[in-house]
């Protein structure tokens, strides 16, 4: 009897196994629905704009879908192990809002206001304090566990211009986003509660973590194209790299902090500058108009290290997850909870 050829479906029609190959590749369930989406906003800027479910799906579908994958993510917290999301989410935002207010300082001082090739100190700071939440997440499902993924809910804190007016000085006129906060741990419990009840539910939230991680991204690369990166210029692109190049600094912080089993890649997943620290310049110009002639070049310049570390954080981060499988550190050491996976990929 002839075996049966390797991609063929139950009825022997010819199998595509897509998801299977896109999950093979290091951040493929990022980076592939990422160009996808920047490709079609670039050259087909209508699309996303249809209306209906198109819209509401690819444009608009963000928050639903990061909300839904919380309810998986918190679905996947096991009650034994709720300290260590919050003990991640701390250790990761003060490292990452330390750094930036260091960066802005230093700068500031050495450069003045004009900053350094044409970044101010306000603008490093906004980029470098300020992480790509939606990233974050979708790397979590490739390269760490629940508890990173639980990790989000104090990481979220630094969305938005808070901790750049904190560092400016200006914390009269900024309040600590409670709501948001709480937004993002109600389907983080929700997931949670329901998963450590029901053993089912954890199974099927699992199942579904991959296919809503691809549709996820594919609404974050519906916001941006390329020509963010030409209005910017140069001063942009050095903004993002320098943004992302702090990834590798993250990297090996986060994990001297970390117990050793639980050490992974996840430290230069925050790496990133969000796109919403393209709208932190205008809050700052608010909260003193000294800045506000800088808002429009703060802006684009914001917008395009946002694009610059959301292509360039998934391979920081898959490089450092294959160094540590190969050489069996953290997770996928003996005592690590990925070494078999990590075993079964090396040996591939």
């Amino acid at each position: 009897m002839s075996e049966k050829p390797k991609y063929t479906k139950r009825d022997g029609s010819r199998d595509f196994p897509l998801m299977d190959k896109i999950a093979a590749l290091p951040g493929g369930l990022v980076i592939v629905p990422l160009v996808i989406a920047v490709l079609i906003a670039t050259f087909f800027p209508q699309f996303f704009q249809i209306g209906g479910y198109v819209t509401a799906l690819f444009y608009e579908g963000n928050s639903c879908m990061m909300g839904f994958f919380l309810i998986v993510c918190g679905s996947m917290i096991d009650i034994k192990q709720v300290g260590m999301p919050l003990y991640k989410g701390v250790i990761m935002t003060g490292t990452k809002f330390l750094l930036g207010v260091l960066v802005g300082v230093i700068v500031g001082k050495i450069c003045g206001p004009a900053g350094f090739l044409g970044i101010a100190p306000f603008v490093l700071i906004a980029a470098i304090t300020n992480s790509n939440g939606s990233l974050y997440i979708s790397l979590s499902s490739q390269f760490g566990n629940a508890t990173d993924t639980g990790a989000i809910s104090v990481l979220s804190l630094n969305d938005g211009p808070f901790f750049t007016l904190i560092a400016l000085g200006a914390t009269g006129l900024a309040s600590i986003p409670l709501k948001s906060l709480v937004a993002v741990l109600i389907p983080l419990l929700i997931g949670f509660i329901w998963g450590n009840l029901d053993e089912k539910f954890r199974d099927t939230c699992k199942t579904a973590q991959p296919l809503v991680t691809f549709f996820m991204t594919i609404s974050i690369g519906a916001k941006t194209d390329v020509k963010t990166i030409l209005t910017a210029g140069a001063s942009g692109i050095v903004l993002g790299l320098i943004s992302a190049a702090t990834a590798v600094l993250f990297f090996f912080v986060i994990n001297m902090l970390l117990p050793k089993k639980e050490r992974n890649a996840m430290g230069a997943a925050i790496g990133t500058t969000a796109l919403n620290s393209a709208m932190t310049p205008a809050a700052v110009a608010e909260a003193d108009p000294t800045y506000t002639e800088m808002v429009p070049m703060a802006t684009a310049q914001c917008a395009t290290a946002s694009i610059i570390t959301l292509f360039l954080c998934p391979f920081i981060t898959a490089s450092f997850d294959k160094y540590m499988m190969k050489n069996q550190k953290g997770i996928y050491s003996p005592e690590g909870w990925a070494y078999e996976k990590g075993q079964k990929l090396t040996a591939k």
